[in-house]
């Protein structure tokens, strides 16, 4: 049984070769392609990530980004996420059952947010609590 397995294999190795064309690189197309001007399509959410910078935008953004600054996450991100949107930074002072350690930590990272209107682009859907982004 193994030796006409075998003798079959060798058969079908030559028979390709012998009926099957060898394909030719051609690579003149490919640098045509590669000359050519790409197209670049901005969406809602790269103009709105490029007015924010670096900053977190308190009515946009995911519980996620909070990680950057120490005591944010998890517990004050997702009361952030809750209670926005937010009319200013300072409104954060306002939401219910903050501790003074809490009000500190917000106070002391004020610099690090920014507030604009909500976008559908961002808080549709549950993405805000879980944007299924893992590290």
């Amino acid at each position: 049984m193994k030796r006409l397995v075998s003798v079959l294999a060798v058969l079908l190795l030559l028979l390709g070769g012998w009926l099957g064309s060898p394909q030719q690189a051609n690579a003149a197309h490919l640098d045509a392609l590669l000359t050519q001007p790409v197209l670049a399509v901005r969406n809602a959410a790269d103009d709105k990530l490029g007015e924010l910078g670096s900053k977190i935008d308190l009515n946009n953004t995911n519980v996620r980004a909070f990680t950057r600054y120490p005591g944010m996450y998890p517990t004050l991100a997702r009361m952030i996420v809750k209670y926005a949107p937010f009319e200013s930074v300072e409104d954060l002072l306002d939401m219910p059952d903050l501790s003074d350690r809490q009000k500190d930590i917000l106070r002391a990272n004020f610099d690090n947010f920014t507030v604009s209107e909500p976008s559908d682009v961002f808080t549709e859907g549950g993405d805000r609590f879980n944007n299924g982004i893992y590290r």
